[in-house]
């Protein structure tokens, strides 16, 4: 069994195991096997046989050819260290495209991140095929486009036909517990209502808000506005 955990090889030897962790060798014991640790070491074994380096592997045994070069074992395209066909290509994409606190990164900078530390032919290919299929990219994806010219809002013709909505948040609590305040101007006459409300009012509860103290009085409105 190879993994990419080399602390799994003593598994075996430990004497104190947690419980999850006993059903585990337990239920692996039963099978006969070896296991291996399979880290950035395999690489050394895939170089010779690699479809895309192999040639070249060949060529640099004499010292570097053009910009490769081998180094205790490795090989390298400038700084670059040259990944051969394998999973490992995909786990490192997965790592830099993750960012770490800085969110998932673009095609762009996930390339160049990755051309400062790896090479590979295909790695173009294979970025842009992982950050196709990747969830949280597609969720958080924004518009990148112009969103266009500003459009002037209607001339009002009759009194409350046109209304625009607003809200002024977070004030001092009124002996109502309220703490923050409905606007609603009408634009044909600018007079305004000041609706006592909460901020952690959702659309259905300002939507009633609404009914209960503007439509009851001025009527259903033909243009609301909000921003």
């Amino acid at each position: 069994l190879f993994f990419d955990h080399d602390a799994l090889k003593f598994i075996d030897g430990k004497h104190k195991l947690k419980s999850h962790h006993a059903k585990w060798v337990e239920f692996i014991q039963a099978i006969l096997f070896v296991i291996r640790h399979k880290g950035f070491d395999l690489f050394c074994w895939l170089y010779c046989d690699d479809p895309d380096f192999r040639k070249i592997w060949s060529k640099c045994d004499n010292g570097p050819f053009q910009q490769f070069s081998k180094l205790d074992g490795y090989f390298f395209k400038g700084a670059g260290l040259c990944i051969p066909l394998c999973s490992f290509c995909e786990a490192i994409i997965l790592k830099v495209h993750g960012g770490g606190l800085t969110g998932h990164f673009r095609r762009d900078k996930t390339l160049a991140l990755l051309c400062e530390q790896f090479y590979w032919p295909k790695m173009e290919r294979d970025v842009i095929g992982l950050l196709e299929r990747c969830r949280t990219c597609h969720i958080t994806k924004t518009l990148s486009s112009n969103a266009g010219l500003f459009t002037h809002l209607s001339v009002p013709v009759a009194p409350w036909d046109d209304v625009s909505f607003d809200f002024v948040l977070v004030l001092p609590h009124t002996q109502r517990a309220k703490d923050s305040v409905l606007v609603v101007v009408d634009r044909f006459l600018k007079m305004a209502h000041f609706v006592p409300c909460l901020k952690t009012f959702d659309a259905s509860q300002v939507a009633t808000l609404d009914f209960l103290e503007i439509v009851k009085l001025r009527g259903i409105p033909k243009t609301p506005t909000y921003d």
